[in-house]
């Protein structure tokens, strides 16, 4: 199955994402993804796209996430961006991360929030930003207190990067969008 254009990917999240904060979120985990894969050799178009379409069921159908993306309103997309979706909320599907796709939108989600609150608090936002910062925000548990740490920590495990590796290779990432 051939993965559809960016543009049809971007038109299907603005059709059932209308929040600008999720919409935001989503684009930057594409970002992240993308950049991750062309550091690795790996499909940055694909990365992208699951990286853009994690959370498309997430704000019309939050009871039914990802399930409802899954096996509802992405059928024509390939079945390794399915997975990677499905492996990014395990304790809904049951799908743990396994591959490097999976393992990477895992490790990119609950990290690319954390890091997004962190830069609205700041005059530069991602300019001249320092792991530490965003490291220290990790530890603080009301700070964007609906972002799990557990999940962040372990994807820094699944990825087998350090906090600050992961980190600063974001940073660079979200500098540029």
């Amino acid at each position: 199955m051939s993965l559809p254009t960016r543009q049809q990917s971007q038109d299907m999240l603005t059709q059932y994402v209308k929040n600008p904060a999720l919409l935001k979120h989503c684009y930057m985990v594409a970002a992240a993804m993308e950049a991750c894969a062309v550091a690795l050799g790996e499909d940055g178009e694909l990365w992208h796209q699951a990286g853009l379409l994690h959370d498309l069921d997430w704000e019309a159908f939050p009871d039914e996430h990802p399930n409802k993306a899954i096996n509802e309103l992405l059928v024509e997309y390939p079945n390794e961006l399915l997975q990677a979706i499905a492996a990014h909320a395990p304790d809904r599907t049951g799908k743990q991360p396994e591959t490097q796709i999976e393992r990477y939108l895992f490790a990119n989600d609950e990290l690319s929030g954390l890091m997004h609150a962190v830069s609205l608090m700041r005059p530069g936002g991602f300019n001249d930003m320092k792991p530490k910062s965003i490291k220290k925000k990790l530890k603080d548990k009301s700070f964007a207190a609906n972002v799990s740490r557990d999940d962040i920590n372990q994807g820094f495990e699944l990825i087998g990067k350090t906090p600050d590796e992961h980190i600063e290779f974001l940073i660079t990432v979200f500098q540029k969008e």
